[in-house]
Order: structure tokens, then C-alpha cells, then sequence
């Protein structure tokens, strides 16, 4: 049988354009005890993909995509549609980590991602399939831990999230606000400002572009802040150190200002020490045993209409680069997926 799939045609310097992928075509292998066909139905867009359309993908992270074939570890949804695999019946929905491409064999022994993207049953009855890439998958589980890791699940006092608008974003801003903190949030666009007070009910919300930082923060955040949830780094990174109050904590996620070639280190790190602060770096993948209770907590609000999920949805797996440039420039809101 055979697929079609996105595959890296260059890795990029600079800017992801599509120009930088191409649409193949590529023969499946016929099915051995344990596997499964399934066929795909939605695939996921997220800022990390970033990191493995380079040469250098960072020490620790997952490996840069091939040149010229699959493009395995990108997580998604499908349907089964031919099993050898007990316990994965034919027309139940699973994910798994063969993303960007129709059709994949999937080993249902096979350990993806540190486990996260193992081939997995989901309840559709309980949530849409996609919802599985967004609040009740990775990204659920991403700004989940990173507020477990930083002790603010059951705390009080206030976060400021960066890059609020987006897939992890806009989740970490619900679920601090159900923990009982004070949320600030911060995007690239008024729009994405306005969505985050009238939808998601942050306390505060500011455009990083408006004027300086650390005068935004000054205005929204007088008390100093408790948490911060960072997936920018760079000059977020260096202005949070700075309005952080003693015994602080961040959450470091992501540093989108480096992913296309820009600066992530700030030039304030000594008030870490001064301020006794705890700077955690983490990853999702690395909390597995979490998903569970997350899945819970998050499933819960969602079935009772508490939890907001937005999706900016792009049709065709031809359409996956556009999605990624798209996110990357700011341009979409919520979770980015592609609807094969």
C-alpha cells in the first residue's frame, strides 16, 4: 500500500518556508504480528518541531528530521483500519507518532517519545480525536507538568505566561486560573489579547510588541510575580528575572526567540542568585506518569464546558508546512493542527 507523506527537502537557516519540504509518495510494509495500518485523520503543528529542522537539534532533544524521508516523532490521530495487534481493534481511534503523512504501520510494542507517543486507544466519546493533540495529548500534558515541576498546581499569587495565545500557552493560563493564581498573559497581537480576557479570563493580558516589557509587567503585575511560565526566552526570559519576587519560580519550556536564529540567554541570570529563584527547565515527555491525572483534571473541565479550546485548523497534508510557517510568524491561535 502507499502513503503520502511531508518530507524535509533542505533544512532551513533562518526562516521555515515551504519551499523547504516536498510531497512524496512511499510503499508501506505489509503488517507483522503486533502492528496495525492506520489511517490518519489529524496531525499536529507544533514551535518544537522547530528545533529538529536543524543540523544542531539541541543535546538532549529529540534528533533533527532526516533529509529527504519520513518525518517520524510528530504526534497524531487516526483510525485502524487493519490489525495484528490484540487490544487495537479495526475502526478504533489511536495516536501515535507517525504524523505528516496518509497512512502509517505502527508497532504496538514500540516505545515513541519516551513513551508519551506510544500507540494509544482513545475515547472519542469523551472528546473529538483532535482534542487529543491539543488539551487531553501533549500539550495538555506540557503545561500541566510545567506547573507541577514549579510547585503552582495548588498554590496562590500571580504567573506571567508567555506566549499565552498559543497550544501550551493558553492551556497553562487555564489551569493556573482553576489552581487559584493570579494570571498574567502576554502575545504577539491584540486579537490574541482580547481572546485571552474575554475567552480564557486571564486577570491580565498585554501585547509584547505595545512598548517595553518591563513596563507592561510594571503595570500588570505591581505586586512583583510569583511564576513564570516561559516558552520565549530571550528578552521575556531577562524581564521576568527582573519582576520575579524572592523564592520565585519559572517553568522553562521553550525558547521561541532561538528556534530561527535569535538570542535566548538573558543578561540578568545573577538574580537568580540574588533573588533565590528557581529556574526549572523541563519537558512533557519527561512527565508520562502524569498524563493520566492530567487527563482527568483537564477532561473534566472540558466535559463541563470550564476549559476553552481553540483550534486553527489548516485541510490537507499538503497544507502542513503553511501551518508551520504560520505558527511560527504568530499568525495562528490556540493548536495548530492539519486535517488530512
Amino acid at each position: 500500500m502507499e502513503c503520502v507523506q511531508v518530507q524535509v527537502l533542505e533544512l532551513p537557516v533562518g526562516e521555515v518556508g515551504r519551499h523547504h519540504f516536498e510531497l512524496a509518495t512511499a510503499v508501506l510494509p505489509d503488517l507483522e504480528p503486533g502492528q496495525v495500518l492506520v489511517r490518519n485523520t489529524w496531525t499536529s503543528v507544533d514551535p518544537g518541531l522547530r528545533l529538529r529542522l536543524r543540523a544542531d537539534a539541541p543535546q538532549g532533544y529529540f534528533a533533527a528530521f532526516p533529509v529527504g524521508e519520513a518525518m517520524d516523532g510528530i504526534f497524531t490521530v487516526g483510525v485502524v483500519e487493519e490489525s495484528l495487534a490484540e487490544g487495537f481493534p479495526v475502526g478504533s481511534t489511536v495516536w501515535h507518532s507517525y504524523g505528516w503523512r496518509s497512512h502509517a504501520v505502527v508497532d504496538s510494542g514500540e516505545v515513541a517519545m519516551n513513551g508519551i507517543a506510544n500507540l494509544r486507544l482513545l475515547d472519542v466519546d469523551r472528546a473529538p480525536a483532535q482534542a487529543y493533540l491539543g488539551p487531553l495529548g501533549p500539550m495538555g500534558l506540557t503545561a500541566y507538568a510545567g506547573l507541577h515541576v514549579i510547585d503552582a498546581l495548588g498554590g496562590s499569587g500571580t504567573i506571567w505566561v508567555s506566549a499565552a495565545a498559543g497550544a501550551v500557552g493558553n492551556l497553562v493560563c487555564q489551569i493556573a486560573k482553576h489552581s487559584g493564581l493570579r494570571v498574567v498573559a502576554s502575545a504577539g497581537s491584540d486579537e490574541k489579547v482580547a481572546w485571552l480576557l474575554d475567552e480564557i479570563g486571564v486577570d491580565a493580558a498585554f501585547n509584547r510588541r505595545s512598548r517595553p516589557l518591563a513596563e507592561s509587567l510594571a503595570q500588570a503585575a505591581p505586586e512583583g510575580l510569583d511564576f513564570y511560565f516561559d516558552g520565549v526566552g530571550g528578552a521575556h526570559l531577562e524581564a521576568a528575572l527582573d519582576a520575579l519576587n524572592n523564592d520565585g519560580r519559572a517553568a522553562l519550556c521553550g525558547s521561541i526567540s532561538e528556534y530561527e536564529g535569535g538570542t535566548a540567554g538573558p543578561g540578568n541570570l545573577f538574580l537568580a542568585t540574588s533573588k533565590n529563584l528557581i529556574l526549572r527547565g523541563f519537558r512533557g515527555s519527561a512527565h508520562v506518569p502524569l498524563l493520566d491525572e492530567m487527563q482527568r483534571r483537564l477532561g473534566g473541565w472540558l466535559a463541563e464546558g470550564r476549559l476553552v479550546h481553540r483550534e486553527s485548523v489548516y485541510d490537507g497534508l499538503e497544507a502542513a508546512p503553511t501551518a508551520m510557517v504560520d505558527m511560527l510568524a504568530g499568525r495562528t491561535i490556540g493548536k495548530t493542527l492539519v486535517r488530512i
